[in-house]
């Protein structure tokens, strides 16, 4: 795209960052690329200066500047194609469905979005329903080795309801563990500080030291 445009934001988007209303648009797009542009200036809202993470409320114009070209079909740059077989898997996820919402049975050991030396994941995944607009988001996390419901908003109303619930702590959530014996006393609530550090090559939250000022408290009833 050669040329400036300025575009209204649809009031069904309210609530999404600037950034990902970008790469709804124009998912060949980079993160440096988009990061750059919006930080030089070169994209506005209403006129002013915005910031990559700038939360939309819907109605405001977003001046686009000239784009960078998708890569040609054929060029080693563009985005790997899924194969049909993580498209038949990732399909084989979902327990429900329907215009609005997307739900999966995320397995243990699938990481919800990439990072160093993390190629598959459902981010990725998540191609199998298209680019765009029509790619469904994010609204929550589960960490890599928690096996558990994945919701997922396949509009941008639904994303920003989806993500406020979450947010607001409005979604209940249960958690299922195995255990061996029976615990004394039969319910209770763990109060139990936790801090992330470093194991092995990777980052995981675990137990704070008594007095380490970096932990966040945390509380887990149990009954």
């Amino acid at each position: 795209m050669r040329e400036v445009r300025n575009m209204v934001v649809d009031p069904a988007e309210g609530g999404v960052r600037l950034d990902r209303w970008f790469r709804r648009r124009w998912p060949h797009l980079t993160q440096g690329q988009l990061h750059k542009l919006i930080r030089s200036g070169q994209v506005r809202i209403d006129g002013a200066r915005a910031k990559p993470d700038t939360r939309l409320e819907g109605g405001e114009t977003v001046r686009v500047p000239p784009l960078p070209d998708a890569p040609a079909k054929g060029d080693s740059r563009k985005a790997v194609e899924l194969h049909p077989r993580d498209v038949a898997y990732v399909k084989g996820l979902v327990i429900y469905e329907d215009e609005e919402v997307l739900v999966l049975n995320k397995p243990s050991g699938l990481a919800v979005q990439g990072g160093t030396k993390t190629n598959s994941h459902v981010d990725r995944l998540l191609g199998a329903w298209g680019e765009g607009l029509s790619r469904p988001r994010l609204v929550h996390r589960l960490d890599r080795d928690t096996s558990g419901v994945l919701v997922l908003g396949k509009t941008p109303s639904a994303a920003a309801k989806l993500a406020g619930a979450f947010a607001r702590r409005k979604a209940q959530k249960t958690y299922w563990a195995l255990v061996m014996g029976n615990p004394r006393p039969t319910e209770g609530v763990l109060d139990l500080p936790l801090v992330k550090r470093g194991v092995g090559d990777r980052e995981m939250i675990v137990p704070a030291e008594k007095g380490d000022k970096e932990a966040d408290p945390a509380e887990t009833e149990f009954v």
